[in-house]
């Protein structure tokens, strides 16, 4: 060993200077802990409102989606029984005298129709203005006014509010003079 080595090691090592928290109390340290856990309840508190909203917005919104489900599943059904909704239309509208069968099969027709509406279907007005929102334009022809509706080829639907068949139309153009 060298001689600086010794030197070292005989030596006292270096005091690090700390300083001492004083001493606290029994009571003091009651009011911490009391301190700690309320900040860990506040915590806890807020965790369980935050879940708690969670799962009641999920609640709303899987029960909306359900109801929205329900509102549109017949909607396939009803286009096919729209179609023989149109054909019964034909075949009463080429019926020459009013006989039993005839008012048999029109009240038929009209308990369809009822069944239909009970589920939220409802027939596109097709008297007035052209809207193209809800209309479907086949063709043009001449009148006394832009945008009227001459002729209707096919009824239209809508079912809960949203268009399931869009009326198909003849629509006037002014003439040109």
């Amino acid at each position: 060993m060298t001689e600086k080595s010794r030197k070292k090691s005989t030596e006292e090592p270096e005091e690090t200077l700390t300083k001492e928290e004083p001493k606290k109390s029994k009571e003091q340290l009651k009011v911490d802990e009391l301190t700690l856990a309320k900040a860990d309840a506040e915590k806890y508190l807020d965790m369980a409102r935050r879940l708690q909203a969670d799962f009641d917005n999920y609640r709303k919104r899987t029960q909306k989606e359900t109801e929205e489900f329900r509102k549109f599943a017949t909607e396939g059904m009803a286009k096919e029984l729209l179609t023989i909704v149109d054909d019964m239309d034909r075949a009463l509208n080429t019926v020459k005298e009013e006989t039993e069968f005839v008012k048999g099969i029109r009240g038929i027709r009209q308990n369809l129709m009822k069944v239909l509406e009970e589920y939220g279907l409802t027939e596109i007005p097709t008297d007035g203005k052209f809207d193209p929102n809800i209309h479907e334009a086949l063709c043009v022809t001449e009148g006394d006014a832009d945008d009227t509706i001459a002729e209707v080829f096919q009824k239209g639907y809508h079912m809960n509010g949203r268009v399931l068949r869009y009326s198909k139309v003849r629509v006037t153009k002014k003439k040109e003079e």
